[in-house]
């Protein structure tokens, strides 16, 4: 009997269904084993960097009007509120007090004619090679304050390859210029080659033209690549939107718009000056706004 059972138990081992599933199991191994090499290859070039994109922070400070605190400042805030990894870049004429974990560089020369300085700077990071730059930047203003997380600014997917993506102005909207204290552009890339040097070449005519490097920036943008704008509820202005309009700013507090993610500070009022309140005339009085010193640090 036991004998029986053992050549019955062989044979059913031996039949063809069985050795089917054998060779079925057998060939899922070897494809489960193929996908962890790709992987493995895949995660290996990544490592390598061929398919990582260096992020970097950018910000300029120049004259005495900012001090370095302002900068670091800056580096606390992004550090709080970024999860991606990122270098932080000051382009800079005096390192003097900056966080050794900002890497500083000088602000490259323009060729222009001598004259008084307008704020032509910040284009210089659209030279086709800067430094060792190379991948995506996102210019800060360094007189910003973050008050939630700013990956969006990173993982927004443009419409076009040498799209700058950009604060469109709140004020005249229509005009359809932005506002350069926040943009996302390719550095180092070569992606926008002639933008300074048309600058440089053109220079007497379009300092007829515009006030500003940011509606250049915007027109020629418009003109010769793509310009494209922040969700409006990310970039918002203090002046136009945080303070409350004449004359309930005498007597309201400024407050946060909801889905805000970056409060700019243009015209007078900076950070330290809206968290104590004052201002200039007494129609234009802003009460004191506590609640952005807990970002701005």
């Amino acid at each position: 009997m036991l004998i029986s059972v053992n050549v019955y138990i062989i044979s059913t081992l031996l039949s063809s269904s069985f050795l089917t599933f054998v060779l079925h199991l057998y060939q899922y191994e070897c494809m489960m084993a193929t996908d962890v090499k790709q992987n493995l290859s895949i995660d290996s070039a990544q490592a390598d960097g061929k398919d990582y994109e260096q992020r970097y922070i950018i910000c300029m400070k120049w004259g005495d009007k900012y001090g370095a605190e302002y900068v670091n400042r800056l580096y606390n805030m992004v550090s709080r509120h970024l999860t991606l990894d990122f270098q932080m870049v000051c382009l800079t004429d005096d390192s003097t007090g900056i966080d050794p974990a900002i890497q500083c560089y000088p602000i490259p020369e323009m060729d222009l004619p001598a004259g008084p300085e307008r704020g032509w700077k910040k284009l210089t990071t659209f030279k086709p090679e800067l430094y060792d730059l190379k991948g995506v930047a996102l210019f800060l203003d360094i007189d910003i304050v973050i008050v939630d997380n700013i990956d969006a600014f990173f993982t927004y997917k443009a419409e076009h390859e040498d799209s700058v993506v950009i604060i469109r102005d709140w004020k005249k909207p229509w005009r359809m210029i932005g506002n350069s204290s926040v943009y996302r552009f390719n550095v180092g890339m070569g992606t926008y080659p002639d933008l300074l040097a048309n600058f440089e070449r053109n220079f007497d005519s379009i300092r007829q033209q515009v006030r500003h490097e940011q509606a250049y920036l915007s027109n020629y943008l418009r003109e010769h690549h793509h310009l494209e704008y922040w969700d409006k509820d990310w970039c918002v202005s203090f002046k136009y939107q945080c303070i409350a309009p004449i004359p309930f700013n005498l007597v309201r507090a400024p407050t946060l718009p909801e889905g805000a993610k970056i409060v700019i500070f243009h015209g007078e009022i900076n950070p330290p000056d809206a968290i104590r309140g004052g201002g200039g005339k007494w129609y234009r009085h802003v009460k004191p706004s506590p609640w952005l010193e807990e970002y701005w640090q």
